[in-house]
Formats: structure tokens, C-alpha cells, sequence
């Protein structure tokens, strides 16, 4: 199938799953909302120190546990206590976050990694493999995806990218990821992924209607309003979207 008719651009996905006050980003409960809703879902993987993935966003546990520490410095013992957001929730593996999905809906898989590559990649193409679900990966990491190219090459692959004014990068490196330098000889990316606040720019204006481009994080109408002819499809959450109105339950 062409990747404009697929799901990549065609249908809103649900940004660390279909989450609100009652069901944490990130939960096995969000995901299960957002099956029970049929849409397809966005997750973050991280890895932990004693190389198990795990889907969380941030490399600080604080914002969404209350506790101090990095994500990458604990062990599953460590994350099997907390608690995320307040409520009964935890931080689920990858394992058992495909494991709840189950093929129901496709997967856009954030890989969140800053260092080295290699380790992390190989440890989530692990646990891919031994899954039967649709899903494609995505990072802000150039490298992470050639990893996948040469090891997994019919795996989609995505670049995501901003103008990274709000992250620790600075120099030739925010000056290369912002204007996605390395995806024709490094990432090779079958999709792009770029922040909202930054579309339209003349980065992305080259890929339009050459491969899908997904505006990421929509969360009012007003901004899918705006930057509605500048991409095909949206990551989403905090808000219904126009297309999805009288569909989410």
C-alpha cells in the first residue's frame, strides 16, 4: 500500500495514548482507551539501566512519579513501585504495553536516545520482533534510525524534529537536526515528524507531498486549523479532532 493511504497519513494518532485526568500518558489505561477507540496510538520508549524498555517519556521520573532520578539509572525493581500521575497506574515494559495493545491498533514507537547507539536499539528490537502488530518507529536521533535501517530495514522509519529552542542542544548539532541534514545519507526517514509550533519552515517544505509529513503535539483546534495544509496527518491530544468529533467515546 502507498504510505499516504496508510494510517501514517491518514488517520490522528493518539500522543502517548489516549490519556486524560483518569488514564496517565503513557498507561497501559491510556492505551486501552485509545484501542477501545480505535485509534492509533504514539508511545515513548526508554531504556532502563538493567537494559529492560520501558514506555516513558521523560529521562526525569519526577514530573510524572513524584520521585527523584533518572529513568535511565533504575532498575524494574525500582520502577515496579511507582505510581504514575497520582492514580494506580505504573510505568508499563514495552512488553506489556504491546502486549495490552495487541495488533488492535498500529503503533507509532518514539526511541528516546541520547547517547550511543546500538544497546537501547538492539534491546527494543528485542521485544519487536516477537511482535505481531503493525507499528513504526520514529526519533529525534538520525542515528538511531540508521541503526534500523541496516538491522531492520523494512521497518518505517521516522525523523522527528523541531527547532529544539526548548532542549539541551545547541551548536552544529541543533544547527543539523533542525534542518534534518543527515536524512539523506544517515536516516533515510520513510516519514517526517516536526513540531507544530515550527510548521511551516522550508525544512519540511521540501519533503511535503514527497513523504508524509505529521505535525506533532496538536492540542486545540485552533492549531490543526493553522497548520492543517502544511502536513498530512497530526499526533494529538487535549482535544478532540475535527475529524474524530463524534467518534471518541
Amino acid at each position: 500500500m502507498n504510505i499516504y493511504e496508510s494510517w501514517i497519513a491518514t488517520t490522528p494518532i493518539a500522543h502517548r495514548g489516549l490519556f486524560n485526568e483518569k488514564y496517565p500518558e503513557n498507561s497501559i489505561a491510556a492505551f486501552k482507551n485509545a484501542v477501545k477507540n480505535k485509534l492509533p496510538i504514539e508511545i515513548d520508549v526508554n531504556c532502563l539501566a538493567d537494559g529492560t524498555p520501558v514506555v516513558f517519556h521523560d529521562q526525569k521520573l519526577a514530573r510524572m512519579t513524584g520521585k527523584d532520578g533518572f529513568i535511565s539509572n533504575c532498575k524494574y525493581e525500582d520502577i515496579s513501585k511507582l505510581t504514575l500521575a497520582g492514580t494506580k497506574e505504573k510505568i508499563p515494559t514495552l512488553r506489556e504495553a504491546l502486549s495490552v495493545i495487541d495488533g488492535k491498533v498500529p503503533i507509532l514507537i518514539e526511541i528516546k536516545n541520547y547517547g550511543k547507539v546500538g544497546v537501547i536499539e538492539k534491546a527494543i528490537w528485542k521485544v519487536l520482533q516477537e511482535y505481531k502488530g503493525e507499528y513504526v518507529i520514529e526519533s529525534f536521533n538520525p542515528y538511531t534510525l540508521e541503526w534500523f535501517k541496516k538491522n531492520a530495514p523494512k521497518i518505517k522509519r521516522g525523523q522527528l524534529a523541531s527547532f529544539f529552542e526548548d532542549r539541551e542542544i545547541t551548536g552544529i548539532k541543533r544547527f543539523a537536526l533542525k534542518r534534518m541534514m543527515l536524512n539523506k545519507k544517515i536516516s533515510e526517514p520513510n516519514f517526517i515528524v516536526y513540531a507544530t509550533e515550527n510548521l511551516p519552515n522550508r525544512y519540511v517544505k521540501k519533503y511535503f507531498g514527497v513523504i508524509p509529513v505529521i505535525a506533532f503535539t496538536i492540542t486545540s483546534v485552533d492549531e490543526e486549523k493553522r497548520v492543517k495544509e502544511y502536513c498530512d496527518n497530526i499526533i494529538f491530544d487535549s482535544y478532540i479532532p475535527t475529524s474524530l468529533e463524534g467518534v471518541i467515546k
